[in-house]
């Protein structure tokens, strides 16, 4: 069943790529307390990934912090290696934290997976945007497969 409005965070251990190397921490710790901006793409390193979604948040973070959010979360199906080279790459210098779902445990437990073995990507997470205040889901943005719209920065701020 697919998360909504007004429900809880599940509880699930996952990754965080930082500067000391990869951290497990549960869902409900990142995720349970103040107002979280949590946005989630198929792929570190893909081309709309890349070029639009974490370009974005990183840019437009200290807008977001303007309008009340305490932290600004990136969630994607890969290791916590790959995401923090990804961070380096896309220059992200704290300013998003970078959660690997690397067996895909938290996406399934929100219920937005995707099939993305026809790319070679295996089942990743959807593109979403979710606004949690205290590990309640505030808003809940899911993208039509190959879309990039709702789950924007700039949505988001419409949103704030």
């Amino acid at each position: 069943m697919t998360i909504s409005k007004g429900d809880k965070i599940p509880a699930v251990d996952v990754m965080l790529a930082t500067n000391d190397g990869p951290e497990q921490v549960s869902t409900t710790e990142l995720l349970g307390s103040g107002k979280i901006a949590l946005f989630s793409l198929p792929g570190a390193f893909t081309p709309t990934c890349s070029a639009k979604h974490l370009p974005g948040f990183v840019e437009k973070a200290s807008a977001l912090k303007a309008k009340g959010v305490d932290k600004i979360v990136c969630m994607s199906v890969n290791d916590a290696f790959v995401m923090d080279a990804w961070a380096k790459d896309q220059n992200v210098n704290g300013a998003v934290e970078m959660l690997a779902d690397g067996n895909g445990d938290f996406a399934r437990a929100l219920g937005l997976t995707m099939d993305g073995k026809g790319f070679g990507m295996g089942e990743r997470a959807q593109r979403f945007s979710a606004i949690i205040d205290n590990g309640v889901v505030a808003e809940l943005n899911v993208e039509a497969p190959g879309a990039f719209e709702v789950s924007s920065v700039e949505h988001m701020l419409g949103q704030l």
